[in-house]
């Protein structure tokens, strides 16, 4: 990220190559539409070249700063697209499938999705909901809340705790 700050764009290649699969897939995953998803990868590696002096390693991996600016960004697209016309495409059924890398970073990337997968498998069923409501709807503790019928504390409490375990869980592994 300090070559890229510094103007590097040998460095920019690199990062792209080694991230844009994953937070690629991310984004298909939340917006539902892969041409979408890529004009988002394009903005999120704008930002990157143009913000790299923003990132703190203190803070967050190279890859944890991509994603979360990728999510931001898509989740922005998802509010202007508006909730009902989110609910008639999921009604549609539009499938999205997951773009993985080539090569090793395949089977890295296959590992580390089994270990996700295995973590996931730890929480409840209403953490697990609750933490896929937050992250890939982008909804607020009120707005899952409501969506559940279940008190706002209870919703907070599913979240710290699923978060928790999957801290934990991934930081073993």
């Amino acid at each position: 990220m300090r070559r890229i700050a510094a103007g590097d764009g040998g460095a920019l290649a690199e990062a792209f190559d080694l991230h844009s699969p994953v937070t690629l897939g991310l984004l298909v995953r939340i917006l539902g539409r892969r041409s979408e998803a890529e004009e988002i990868l394009q903005e999120v590696f704008l930002q990157v070249w143009t913000q790299a002096d923003r990132y703190d390693p203190e803070r967050a991996t190279a890859r944890g700063w991509i994603l979360m600016l990728a999510r931001s960004r898509a989740l922005d697209r998802l509010r202007r697209r508006g909730a009902s016309q989110r609910r008639e495409e999921s009604v549609a059924g539009e499938e999205t499938r997951w773009v993985g890398p080539v090569g090793t970073a395949r089977l890295e990337a296959s590992e580390r999705r089994g270990r996700i997968a295995s973590a996931l498998g730890l929480l409840t069923p209403e953490q697990r909901n609750c933490i896929e409501l937050a992250f890939f709807e982008g909804l607020t503790h009120t707005q899952i809340a409501e969506r559940l019928q279940a008190p706002l504390g209870t919703v907070k409490s599913r979240i710290l705790l699923g978060m928790n375990k999957l801290r934990q869980a991934l930081s073993t592994s």
